[in-house]
């Protein structure tokens, strides 16, 4: 596993954009040379958009970029700014003598982190265009995940902070990358012991507990808004994919949440992964082998993201803890 993480995917480059005025954000992933596109959707309450013309039935083949932002539903206005840094440049799918940015994009909630009229908007979806490179993606309290928290399912004053993560591995000839901010209503795990890195806290908010653990033993939960959380990723590979591939490939990415969230996909999580192919190693390799690749990279990704965290002063991070 490497450093390098999504970016390292040629063909791939990421930008963030974080607003000063309180925590939150937006991150682009930009494939200006096109890339297959698919999509996977399992978390209860999503706030998405363009992720129908991914489905195979649908007649796009190619999107341009992915935006991942903050800001709840508000949020979706920073992928007119994506569509417009790319408009300017020529990119998009040919329509007659017109080219049209194909920009899918999914939103999570963070608006109780700070003033909640600050919101992405176009300009913050331009921005993060501009800020894209292929260096390493930064990690931690940057873009979508800003405003991101873990551990809601007992109130917002015992969850603690998430954020952004990035990882990659190689097989062969074939790159794998995801870049995922984590922002869920469950407790981040570390499947290597099992133990509870980052998530809902006790009462006087000294220690973590399992928040499972908590559930199954029937103790009551806080009172949910729908949409309150969301976790949102993108999974990049230089392989060659069909559309029925990519949303297949996006779907098996969803095994590295459930190996590092728990619960997850729940009914106040809108939890969507993207995947895109750009094809720029020119080789196809078994979707088994691909899928595998992607469920660890999106595994270690949520790890990195909550590692990567600094606490806000009503959010401790995962470095302010030793025991679950």
């Amino acid at each position: 596993m490497t450093p390098s993480g999504l970016t390292r995917v040629r063909g791939i480059r990421c930008g963030h954009f974080t607003d000063t005025r309180r925590p939150t954000g937006c991150t682009v992933v930009l494939a200006v040379d096109g890339a297959v596109g698919g999509v996977d959707v399992r978390g209860a309450a999503p706030g998405t958009r363009e992720t129908e013309l991914l489905s195979p039935l649908n007649t796009v083949e190619q999107v341009h970029a992915v935006l991942l932002a903050g800001g709840s539903a508000f949020g979706l206005d920073a992928a007119g700014g994506v569509m417009r840094w790319l408009d300017e440049r020529g990119i998009g799918a040919q329509v007659g003598a017109l080219k049209v940015p194909i920009v899918p994009a999914a939103i999570l909630f963070d608006l109780l982190a700070g003033d909640s009229t600050i919101r992405p908007d176009a300009a913050a979806g331009y921005a993060a265009c501009e800020a894209a490179s292929d260096a390493p993606p930064a990690e931690g309290n940057l873009g979508a995940g800003a405003g991101a928290a873990v551990g809601k399912l007992f109130g917002y004053v015992r969850a603690m902070k998430g954020g952004v993560g990035s990882a990659s591995l190689t097989v062969g000839d074939v790159t794998v990358g995801a870049l995922v901010a984590v922002n869920a209503m469950g407790d981040v795990i570390d499947p290597a012991n099992g133990r509870v890195i980052a998530g809902a806290r006790s009462a006087n908010g000294r220690a973590l507990v399992n928040t499972t653990q908590v559930i199954l033993r029937g103790e009551p939960l806080a009172a949910v808004p729908p949409g309150a959380a969301t976790t949102l990723g993108v999974i990049a590979t230089d392989a060659r994919l069909t559309k029925s591939q990519a949303n297949k490939l996006a779907q098996m990415g969803h095994d590295g949440l459930a190996r590092t969230i728990s619960p997850v996909h729940t009914s106040a999580d809108g939890d969507t992964l993207f995947a895109l192919a750009t094809g720029a190693s020119d080789t196809s390799i078994d979707l088994t082998v691909l899928g595998t690749m992607a469920a660890e990279v999106v595994a270690v990704a949520v790890l990195r993201a909550v590692q990567a965290a600094e606490s806000l002063p009503t959010l401790p991070a995962a470095r302010d803890f030793t025991s679950s």
